[in-house]
């Protein structure tokens, strides 16, 4: 039992650092004024009342303004306006969709922006710097390597 006790304790004290900047949830009337600090990233579900701000979110991310600040997040966001400086895999909704460097999924809002985007991309404007799938909007706007750099109702690049 000793023994036990002494491993799991080695364990915890080796695991700790590590997850020191992973919290599992926040909530957030807006940052700095949350459970978690804007520099750790979230596991599992973020709500932000009014501004939420952290590394990455992974599972649900729901609020009026979302922002991540570097990081892969993934999962489900779900705010007026998502804001993501680093990379978004899963599903974005929101009335802005902004993910500055890779995105993958599907993004559903009035304005979509994303680097390089592989998915679907519906909404009134939708933009690319590269994108690999489809765009179905009033704008469509693929920068580099897409079927017409600009084009409506419908655009695409594979």
């Amino acid at each position: 039992m000793k023994r036990f006790i002494m491993v799991a304790a080695l364990l915890m004290s080796v695991a700790a650092p590590a997850m020191a900047g992973d919290k599992p949830i926040n909530l957030s009337l807006f940052t700095p004024i949350s459970i978690a600090k804007e520099t750790d990233s979230v596991s599992a579900f973020r709500f932000s009342l009014l501004y939420g701000k952290n590394t990455s979110v992974q599972a649900v991310d729901i609020g009026l303004v979302s922002h991540t600040t570097s990081g892969m997040s993934q999962g489900l966001a779900w705010s007026f306006v998502n804001y993501n400086e680093g990379s978004f895999t899963g599903v974005q909704l929101a009335a802005v969709n902004y993910t500055k460097a890779d995105f993958c999924g599907f993004q559903w809002s009035w304005v979509n922006v994303a680097g390089n985007a592989e998915g679907f991309q519906l909404g009134f404007v939708n933009s690319a710097q590269h994108l690999h799938g489809i765009q179905v909007g009033l704008i469509n706007i693929i920068k580099e390597d897409g079927f017409m750099p600009i084009f409506p109702i419908v655009n695409w690049s594979f």
